[in-house]
């Protein structure tokens, strides 16, 4: 370890509020007893109220007020510095190694009281997220690092379709995390404007020798939202859509990120929304499936015979299924 981080080692330990003599701290960090005087003299230098002790019951220890400074954490802190590890590590953030070690530094130099809380409490919160392969770990890392720098990347990306593979230069704003997936928001060279990129469809990254300076203004949440909500700039006429349903349901359909937007009238068993009309062939009617015969659809008529019209699709796919098992079996 660095000496920053030998003296940041040796501020937790003395925090525990027990005395620590210099043979103890070199044992802990693995450092040479001379090494923990030289750090203690830096600590005393800046200002850290470090008390010596002589004797048999002696060693280091430090004012109790200290321990209030800023640069440490009380109980309910470090609760929260904890809860967030859980939650960062689970959605796949890109830095979970380096967040551990500070985790784990953060436990090894408290007191057993606090470090017995720490564990109580990280035990008894979850977060079930799909899980993040470590090639978009990777991928995450880089776009991070370029977007803090500056870098311009060589981007090879993947839509999604049969010989969809294309690669361009790409200045990453900002990386999202968004209802259990990571997008890169940034200004796409090739079709020279703001662009999102799923992070799971990017094939590889390359650093190059451009640089670029994020706009003042940039908003990663405007960029991803901007893309998918309707644009009230673009005068796409708005359709009016009423569903009915159980409360609990149109509770859950007034809470998605696109009807939520779109909700102007909620009334006992039924909600009110306007949309964009070409969202209505394009994905509506792909959150509304899932909600079966829970939904009525009062209006427009065209959402219920484009549902009718999948539905009807859905239906003979899966039948010529039964019917290749069958003639299989025979």
């Amino acid at each position: 370890m660095s000496k920053a981080d030998n003296m940041l080692s040796i501020l937790w330990m003395l925090r525990s509020g027990r005395k620590v003599t210099a043979h103890q701290i070199a044992d802990e960090l693995e450092i040479h007893v001379r090494t923990v005087y030289r750090c203690i003299d830096s600590l005393c230098a800046s200002g850290a109220p470090i008390i010596a002790d002589s004797g048999p019951n002696g060693g280091f220890r430090i004012l109790g007020h200290f321990a209030e400074s800023p640069l440490l954490f009380d109980a309910e802190e470090q609760k929260a510095l904890v809860h967030a590890s859980i939650f960062a590590k689970e959605t796949g953030y890109p830095f979970t190694d380096v967040l551990q070690r500070a985790i784990d530094k953060l436990k090894r130099y408290t007191n057993e009281k606090q470090l017995h809380q720490m564990e109580r409490h990280s035990s008894g919160l979850s977060v079930l997220q799909p899980p993040v392969h470590e090639e978009q770990r990777s991928l995450l890392q880089m776009l991070e690092t370029s977007s803090a720098h500056g870098q311009t990347l060589k981007m090879i990306y993947s839509n999604g379709r049969e010989g969809g593979i294309v690669s361009r230069d790409f200045d990453p704003y900002s990386i999202i995390h968004w209802k259990g997936q990571w997008y890169a928001a940034g200004y796409c060279r090739l079709r020279q404007e703001i662009r999102n990129f799923r992070v799971d469809r990017i094939i590889g990254l390359e650093m190059t020798d451009q640089h670029f300076e994020r706009p003042a203004d940039f908003s990663a949440r405007d960029a991803l939202l901007g893309a998918l909500l309707p644009d009230p700039g673009n005068h796409e006429p708005l359709v009016t859509v009423v569903i009915q349903g159980h409360e609990h349901v149109l509770n859950e359909l007034s809470q998605h990120w696109l009807f939520g937007h779109a909700l102007v009238k909620r009334l006992p068993g039924e909600a009110h929304f306007q949309l964009g009309s070409s969202s209505l062939t394009a994905y509506v009617p792909y959150f509304l499936l899932p909600y079966g015969k829970s939904l009525h659809i009062l209006e427009p008529a065209s959402l219920v015979l484009k549902l009718s019209e999948i539905t009807r699709d859905m239906a003979h796919h899966y039948e010529q299924m039964i019917t290749a098992m069958t003639n299989n079996e025979g």
